[in-house]
């Protein structure tokens, strides 16, 4: 993985002092929360509901077992003793004391961790499929693109306060599980007819309260433009882009207001001026950042079938595991293992530094000391030999970190909510937390199959609903929290943008409501292979309609 060179210690360590000095200014009465807002903000840190929060960004969603290590001090020490991993492969900090959050800066800088860009209208943390260099269906590592990335966008003095928030995210196989199409850019590596590696390059997609799917305005741009071709899609926006009203300033709106092709038509005239410049990236100079992120030594460890065939005769639980939570590796000793952070009862995401430890330690011990973070809010072992998945497995069960769910109806995706967001209209956690009751049962989640259910607490739709195949919105009508039901979203290389299928239910009635959705979906699919979004796509909505409202004037 990436090592941070002399200019990034410098950076950081300086950006860290800057910090400290308007933190104490703030403290001591010099400046204003209002003064304060837009500094704190370049820096990672929220003012939400009842206090302070600290967003650290994990670019790509790489760490090592040092740097998990040091988010679990940072939990134990300056929090409440647990963190909470989001959707764009961050962890946050929900109760850091402002004194304290220059010392934390100042800490994380010691193992090559930030704050930087987390906030603010600028380009956020730079996302990755988080089993980049590691799957077996994989054209090319996305992470070295996504560094690239990272460094270019990086306070770049010119994309520094644009008209709003900009999100790129990148993939390396026709499987995306990046999201790249509800992205500002989303970026796919693929090959041409040539076998040269490049891009397919989408634009305006995002979620929020005008939920859009991305537009591709590139079938194959060669490695070597990556920069100038994105320096073009951010001039093009930052010119244009609305700024007399922040629910009409993404990227996406300029796309649906312009129009596709005359929006490619522009980007294209300002990338023909860049494209040949000093934006061009020499291969040398992709290969040295390639580098860092070469693959692993791997030992040969065949016995690996022989030893998990054995164990998982004798240990329901670990094979159930086995088929739910591991993945196919490029080498064919080894597994990618999904460590789900949705065990039943607990809130989606968060860990506690005991865990975060824990899985420092198995890394360590059984992955080579990587860590990923997925953008739905669990964790990644990337390399783990076949013959290891049961002391992992193991492990993971005395940390309650062993819940054979990824991919399920369990695994829901949610936002903090109004349980700490102060944008928030409703809850989300507890709704997450009661849904995941009511289908613990791991043989009756199997036996549904496939299914990403995901809850936001608000239409800025931090949880994704929008690209759930069940998703949940959280509104407020007339002082009660009632949720609102989509189907038939995906986040995946077929995205598709939810339903809406009628009126909302009370917190007390959705968990009901899930469950009708879930037993029409049984009653109705084909067979037990088909799963919830392919027979919600040859469905429709009228079978869920009709059984979740009856009289479809209800419905309105």
């Amino acid at each position: 993985m990436y090592r941070y060179d002399e200019f990034d210690h410098t950076f950081v360590k300086a950006r860290v002092s800057e910090y400290s000095d308007q933190v104490e200014r703030r403290l001591n009465g010099e400046i204003t929360e209002d003064q304060f807002k837009p500094l704190r903000l370049m820096n990672g840190v929220y003012l939400q509901l009842h206090a302070y929060m600290l967003r650290v960004a994990i670019p790509y969603g790489t760490l090592n077992s040092t740097q998990m290590r040091k988010l679990a001090h940072i939990a134990r020490t300056y929090d409440k003793g647990y963190g909470h991993f989001t959707t764009r492969q961050n962890i946050q900090y929900n109760w850091p004391a402002l004194a304290d959050t220059p010392k934390i800066l100042e800490e994380l800088a010691d193992v090559e961790m930030h704050a930087l860009q987390t906030s603010g209208n600028c380009i956020r943390n730079v996302t990755a499929d988080h089993f980049a260099g590691a799957s077996a269906d994989e054209v090319a590592d996305p992470r070295p693109y996504a560094e690239i990335l990272r460094q270019w966008s990086s306070i770049h003095p010119e994309f520094s306060y644009l008209p709003r928030k900009f999100k790129i995210a990148v993939t390396g196989s026709e499987t995306d599980r990046a999201a790249i199409q509800v992205h500002d850019i989303g970026l796919q590596l693929k090959k041409n007819d040539a076998g040269e590696l490049g891009f397919a390059v989408w634009i305006g997609g995002g979620q929020g309260r005008t939920p859009l799917i991305g537009k591709k305005v590139r079938d194959f741009l060669p490695e070597q433009d990556l920069l100038s071709y994105a320096t073009a899609i951010l001039r093009v926006y930052n010119l244009n882009g609305r700024r007399d009203n922040k629910y009409k300033a993404r990227i996406k709106i300029l796309v649906h207001e312009t129009g596709t092709e005359e929006l490619t038509r522009q980007i294209e005239a300002e990338w023909k001026a860049l494209k040949d410049g000093e934006l061009a990236l020499p291969d040398a100079d992709i290969r040295a950042i390639e580098a860092y992120f070469a693959p692993p030594e791997l030992a040969e460890r065949p016995e690996g079938t022989v030893v998990l065939t054995s164990a998982k005769l004798t240990d329901r639980g670990f094979a159930a595991w086995v088929d739910q939570n591991t993945a196919a590796h490029s080498h064919p000793d080894y597994a990618i293992v999904t460590i789900s952070l949705k065990a039943v009862g607990e809130a989606p995401g968060d860990a506690s530094a005991e865990q975060m430890d824990a899985v420092a330690d198995i890394a360590e011990t059984y992955a080579l000391g990587e860590i990923r973070v997925s953008h739905e809010q669990n964790l990644i072992l990337p390399h783990v030999a076949r013959a290891d998945l049961k002391a992992v497995y193991d492990a993971l069960l005395q940390q309650q970190l062993a819940t054979a769910n990824a991919g399920l109806i369990s695994d829901i995706i949610a936002c903090p909510g109004l349980d700490y967001c102060a944008l928030a209209n409703a809850r989300a956690i507890p709704v997450a937390q009661e849904i995941g009751q009511r289908f613990a049962a791991l043989d009756r989640q199997r036996n549904i199959g496939e299914l990403k259910l995901k809850i936001s607490g608000c239409i800025n739709a931090c949880g994704h609903h929008h690209v759930g195949h069940i998703g949940i919105l959280g509104v407020e009508k007339k002082g009660t929290e009632l949720y609102q039901i989509t189907l038939g979203g995906s986040a995946d290389e077929d995205t598709s943008i939810g339903e809406i299928v009628g009126r909302g239910f009370t917190a007390e009635e959705i968990t009901d409501a899930v469950e009708t959705v879930v037993e029409t979906y049984l009653q109705h699919r084909s067979s037990a292979e088909e799963i919830f979004i392919e027979a919600y796509r040859r469905l429709g909505a009228q079978p869920f309609k009709v059984a979740l409202y009856g009289d479809q004037k209800k419905a309105a």
